[in-house]
């Protein structure tokens, strides 16, 4: 009986431990005065200070879908913090809704780099980040955004967009100081050669440290299984893609930090 006990009790242990790795929370903070709520995610096992990640959600804002992946960098050991870029409680499941939002900071681009430059103060200002060591990832609209981030000359160790645009009206020729990474789909309808050459002509200009990965096969937003399965639409989730994207990511990480 004995035993079984200790067992039941190493179990609850076990479980209780499990839970404690995990911690997430809402934070509150402000730009010119607009109220904006993103999503913080740590693993309290982690000891001292650790690199941290800003993560800029798709163009329907802070969602399940940016809050997992804000989950899976702090399993990974980092602080990872998901920017607000639209305000408290704006946020959206209809494409008509969520294109009118995009478009605002689409527009505005200096707007764009500011909202996701106080989601970095408020990462950097976290008493578990490494200050030094920050880096910047976004998907589709926030893979954008963190390019912009880039562009803006902001102090990061790198930025990697996923299946993120790669336009910009004011391309920069020698700012930038993030390691850049962008993962595009091959097949991707809203990132044409055209404008694949254009980024690449930027960056060899900025003189900046950048790789680009195209995956065969894959389109837009080909990371998040609620992009449906079929290509031809232009949207579609690739599990091949998703996969080989987060690895590259990973190692990415683990050069820019090491």
């Amino acid at each position: 009986m004995r035993y079984f006990f200790t067992v039941f009790i190493l179990f609850l242990a076990f479980i209780s431990a499990a839970e404690a790795r995990l911690r997430t929370e809402t934070v509150e903070y402000t730009d010119s005065g607009k109220v904006l709520e993103g999503y913080l995610a740590y693993d309290d096992s982690v000891e001292g200070r650790r690199p941290g990640v800003l993560v800029v959600h798709e163009w329907w804002g802070i969602n399940d879908y940016i809050k997992k992946r804000t989950e899976m960098l702090a399993g990974l050991g980092y602080v990872a913090f998901a920017a607000d870029i639209y305000g408290k409680g704006v946020r959206t499941a209809d494409a008509e809704v969520a294109g009118r939002l995009a478009g605002i900071y689409r527009a505005d681009r200096a707007l764009l780099r500011r909202r996701a430059a106080r989601g970095l103060e408020v990462l950097k200002a976290n008493g578990l980040t490494d200050p030094e060591r920050v880096a910047a990832i976004g998907y589709c609209f926030g893979g954008t955004t963190v390019l912009e981030l880039a562009r803006s000359g902001a102090p990061l160790s790198g930025v990697v967009s996923f299946h993120g645009n790669l336009d910009t009206p004011a391309p920069e020729t020698s700012v930038i100081k993030a390691k850049v990474l962008a993962l595009t789909g091959a097949l991707d309808p809203y990132v044409t050669p055209e404008r694949v050459r254009e980024f690449e002509d930027e960056m060899r200009k900025a003189g900046a440290d950048w790789f680009m990965v195209s995956y065969g096969g894959a389109v837009h937003s080909f990371t998040n299984t609620a992009s449906g399965a079929d290509p031809s639409k232009g949207v579609a989730y690739n599990e091949t893609a998703d996969r080989r994207s987060w690895r590259a990511m990973k190692d990415f990480f683990t050069e820019i930090f090491k």
